[in-house]
């Protein structure tokens, strides 16, 4: 009874429940991504984003003490908070790592060279000593402390203002625009003028030119690099902009062609018929006709080709080199934030998340003709 019209098929709540799990396994990284973006180091190294709107209690790192010398009774005085601008509850700290939790608010402890230190529990701090300590190297402190939810704006402004070690990823940013833009514009215009000729002109090789664009979709990438770095550097292109467009252009024009041709098959043959009975050429006839009508399957190939390009590092690595003699595009630019070690991780994700923030704005403007696209010629 499932398959009779008007009852929907049993399956309908696997299928409900598996796009749903779909859309989740993509939006959690993605948001926890976003969230990870605005929080500090510490904070990123001791909870998980999922926790960052709730209040949290760890282990700060050490805070060296410093503050105005008074003289008060006799002794030397500095006193300060361990928090500036930050409502915290320290629940126990310490001036030793060996014990981070040894002394509790409002205790104090007798350190080296007559001197005190004493941490209530709202972090404000109170140093004693019997000489000045003027130029002196002063305590550490270590906290255990409640802190509320904590977001900054310095990791974009670090990224997108210039910092240390990443003032050059608003360059790789323009840079990476630089390469994406011709490179998706390029292929689509090729593709639409050959995928036209295959689709609706005759001439002898139609059928091999299709087997052959269709069997260039199992090429491997990798396969052509070097012979194609090695016919750049043989015309005189070498390693630049326009390479690295001619490359990306000719990866991505086997897709592009086999993906408009079977869209521009599908269309009313009675149209471009009709057209040429009216006395249109065939550039007239592609134009003004097979053009408007196959937007949805250019912008389906546009987003494809622009998230590609934008995401690649591969191609950039092989046939980029700017002037200044390095490959500067964003996900290059990412990895040496990274570095050897592993450290920066907010300002890592902050980078990250600018670099996948135009393409989220392309698909999301143009998906609804992904699927009109991707699903053109296989129906009649």
């Amino acid at each position: 009874m499932d398959n009779i019209a008007g009852h929907k098929s049993s399956l309908t709540w696997a299928v409900h429940i598996s796009v749903v799990v779909l859309v989740a396994l993509w939006l959690f990284p993605t948001v926890g991504l976003l969230v990870s973006s605005f929080r500090t180091a510490d904070q990123i190294a001791t909870s998980g984003w999922w926790s960052s709107l709730s209040q949290q209690e760890r282990q700060n790192p050490a805070i060296r003490l410093e503050g105005a010398e008074v003289l008060d009774g006799g002794l030397y005085v500095i006193e300060g908070a361990l928090f500036p601008g930050l409502e915290a509850e320290v629940s126990a700290w310490g001036t030793s790592s060996r014990a981070p939790e040894a002394y509790a608010p409002g205790e104090t402890a007798e350190l080296t060279k007559g001197r005190t230190v004493t941490v209530d529990a709202a972090g404000n701090f109170r140093m004693t000593a019997e000489t000045s300590q003027e130029g002196a190297r002063l305590p550490r402190v270590f906290t255990t402390a409640t802190t509320p939810p904590e977001f900054t704006l310095e990791n974009y402004r670090q990224v997108l203002g210039g910092g240390s070690g990443t003032d050059d990823m608003s360059r790789a940013f323009i840079s990476t625009l630089t390469v994406t833009v011709p490179a998706t514009i390029i292929p689509i215009v090729v593709a639409a003028f050959a995928a036209y000729a295959l689709a609706w002109m005759d001439f002898p090789g139609r059928a091999l030119l299709v087997a052959f664009v269709v069997g260039l979709l199992v090429v491997p990438l990798q396969l052509a690099l070097i012979p194609l770095l090695k016919l750049h550097l043989g015309i005189g292109i070498g390693k630049g902009y326009l390479g690295v467009w001619l490359a990306h252009t000719g990866f991505g024009l086997p897709l592009a062609i086999y993906l408009l041709r079977n869209y521009m098959v599908g269309l009313p043959r009675d149209i471009i018929e009709n057209a040429r009975v009216d006395g249109a050429t065939e550039f007239q006839i592609f134009t003004k006709i097979i053009l408007p009508l196959s937007f949805p399957a250019l912008a389906s190939f546009a987003i494809f080709q622009f998230l590609w390009t934008w995401n690649d590092l591969l191609v950039a690595k092989v046939f980029l080199i700017d002037s200044t003699g390095r490959t500067t595009v964003m996900t290059n630019q990412i990895v040496e934030l990274l570095g050897t070690r592993g450290g920066n991780w907010e300002i890592l994700a902050t980078a990250a998340f600018v670099s996948i923030s135009v393409p989220l704005v392309v698909f999301f403007a143009m998906q609804r003709y992904l699927v009109r696209g991707l699903l053109a010629g296989s129906v009649k």
